[in-house]
């Protein structure tokens, strides 16, 4: 299988920075930026140089390495440079300039630290922690004389000795012995090393390719459209042509000097290009081209009216902003998912009812772009419209759909419902008989079991609204008025958005029972019973003195019993009067 790959760019870096302290730890990061056609696993292998001399190699399938330096000298300054080398092909980075400063303090020995007039001092100094080349400086500081230097340059040792041979000059004759002090010292540096320069005439293998596309401008999704890059080389052998969009290879040639890259233009096709051509080490690309092209909008499924009645006509239209010449398709989705072919046409009209209910989208092809509509159009039946108020949103759906129905919880759809009518309302009272206790509160009950809701119920008592409830297929009304004396019955009526318009239900009549009171009772008893108590009174004292009145006061006793509406279990005779 063919590797079509390509080194983008090669980076070094340096942690903390390109400029530390002596004895402070320090990286050097190696970074490549590989683009691949297929996805597969690449080997890279990793070289650092320092001065162009290796110091850190490695093989990763990573595309990072580091060189770590856990304590930093000053040989570690200089300039590095990294090299990835995969599948053959090879990158280079630019130079970096790394500078440690301060250097390690040098060691300074001696042989003796007491010597004779003649005797030669040996001297050595010495960096352990550094590395060649190095220059050492050694200096004698006598009181009495002129200091003297001697240096050495190191090419590869970080050391140095040599011998100094004091002399006391000014010896005092008064004293029989003496001591004369010297002082040594030895400094070092980084020994700099001087080189010749050598000019190379250098040929070009080949120019720096050209990309161009085709057609330049006014490109439209749908259009075929070409991209070409090509160069001028000095041996065809080894050459290779990369053409990449966002550093995806797209097209890649070999041996040829004409690369072509045809497709039909598409949203994803919009972008940054950029053609590469390598042979061996060497490789050149192009400025990027940015190409970018006209995109036909997505089609908008709309409907004749926001609200429809059952058996009646809606119109749903598709359209494409600033397009004409395209084939449009209205489809339907069936509760399974699956889409169901309705008509190749722009408007679809039909009589709706409540088995249309249902998801309605819209296709439009142009050029062989083929692109569905933002919107999804559902018809809603009345009887899944439940809960809340009346409400009209246009809001994204899921899946890029516009979802129209007429139930507010579903909160982000735009509602067009089919609109059925309400059915005759019934009213009735919640305890199930048509009476109340005078005193006691009424509860009312008002039904309409068809009709979209939402459906506004108003309540009337003997022609007056006493309350008016907006809810899906009831309502209720307490009226904690009662009163005795009240005319006229209740009623109810039901609306919705239906063009049918309202209705009424029959008129319920009330019967309202009176309870007495216990001192109320009384009353009633004694009023009764007081009569009822004299005329017995009367009806003994009659008995007992019949003889001194006759019966003319028997008379007056019944004609006082007919006025209290008592017949006397006697009977009289007309004669008697």
């Amino acid at each position: 299988m063919l590797l079509f790959f390509t080194i983008n760019t090669v980076e070094i870096k340096a942690q903390p920075s390109a400029k530390v302290k002596n004895g402070s730890p320090m990286s050097i990061i190696c970074q490549a930026d590989i683009s691949k056609k297929n996805d597969f696993q690449l080997r890279h292998n990793f070289t650092v140089f320092k001065n162009g001399k290796l110091v850190f190699m490695i093989t990763s399938d990573k595309g990072e390495a580091r060189y770590g330096i856990p304590m930093a000298r000053s040989s570690d300054t200089g300039d590095y440079e990294c090299t990835v080398e995969a599948g053959g092909k090879m990158k280079s980075s630019n130079s970096l300039h790394v500078w440690v400063t301060g250097m390690t303090k040098p060691i300074l020995t001696a042989e003796k630290k007491e010597v004779l007039e003649g005797e030669v001092v040996k001297l050595r100094c010495e960096l352990p922690e550094e590395e060649p080349p190095l220059t050492f400086f050694f200096r004698k500081i006598n009181m009495n004389s002129t200091p003297k230097e001697k240096h050495v340059s190191e090419l590869y040792r970080n050391f140095s000795t040599t011998e100094f041979n004091p002399v006391i000059e000014h010896l005092l004759q008064s004293r029989v012995s003496a001591y004369v002090y010297f002082f040594f010292f030895c400094i070092s540096k980084l020994k700099r090393l001087d080189h010749d320069f050598l000019m190379y005439s250098l040929a070009e293998p080949f120019i720096k390719p050209t990309l161009i596309a085709k057609p330049s401008r006014n490109i439209t999704e749908g259009d075929r459209m070409q991209i070409e890059c090509s160069t001028v080389v000095a041996q065809i052998r080894g050459i290779e042509i990369i053409l990449q969009k966002n550093k995806t290879i797209l097209n890649s040639v070999h041996d040829e000097k004409h690369l072509k890259y045809s497709t039909v233009a598409t949203v994803e096709d919009s972008g940054e290009y950029l053609c590469k051509v390598e042979q061996g080490r060497a490789s050149k690309m192009t400025n990027s081209l940015l190409i970018d092209f006209t995109l036909f909008p997505k089609p908008v499924l709309t409907a004749s009216a926001f609200r429809v009645d059952e058996n009646k006509e809606l119109t749903l239209s598709c359209s494409i902003s600033g397009f004409r010449k395209a084939n449009f398709s209205i489809l339907r989705r069936n509760s399974n998912g699956d889409l169901q072919w309705l008509k190749n046409s722009r408007n679809l009209t039909m009589r709706v009812y409540v088995n249309n209910t249902g998801s309605y989208i819209c296709k439009a092809e142009v050029k062989g772009i083929k692109k569905v509509s933002k919107s999804s159009l559902l018809l809603s039946s009345p009887l899944s419209c439940v809960r809340s108020q009346t409400a009209l949103l246009s809001l994204p759906f899921p899946g890029n759909e516009l979802v129209i129905l007429y139930i507010i919880y579903i909160y982000y759809l735009f509602f067009l419902p089919i609109l059925a009518p309400v059915s005759k309302p019934t009213l009735s009272v919640v305890s199930g008989l048509p009476e109340v206790v005078l005193g006691k509160p009424l509860w009312l009950i008002c039904r309409s079991v068809m009709g979209t809701p939402p459906i506004t119920f108003t309540f009337y008592k003997g022609g007056e609204v006493k309350k008016i409830v907006v809810n899906n297929t009831y309502a209720t009304f307490l009226d904690e008025n009662i009163r005795q004396n009240d005319i006229g019955g209740y009623k109810c009526d039901a609306r919705n958005h239906h063009s049918s318009g309202m209705k009424t239900s029959n008129v319920l009549n009330i019967t309202v029972i009176v309870i007495l009171a216990a001192w109320q009772k009384g009353m009633i008893a004694a009023f009764f019973l007081i009569p009822i108590a004299g005329a017995i009174a009367l009806t003994l004292w009659w008995f007992l003195f019949k003889k001194k009145t006759g019966n003319k006061l028997f008379f007056l006793i019944s004609l006082v019993m007919n006025a209290l509406q008592l017949k006397p279990c006697v009977c009289f005779r007309s004669e008697d009067l």
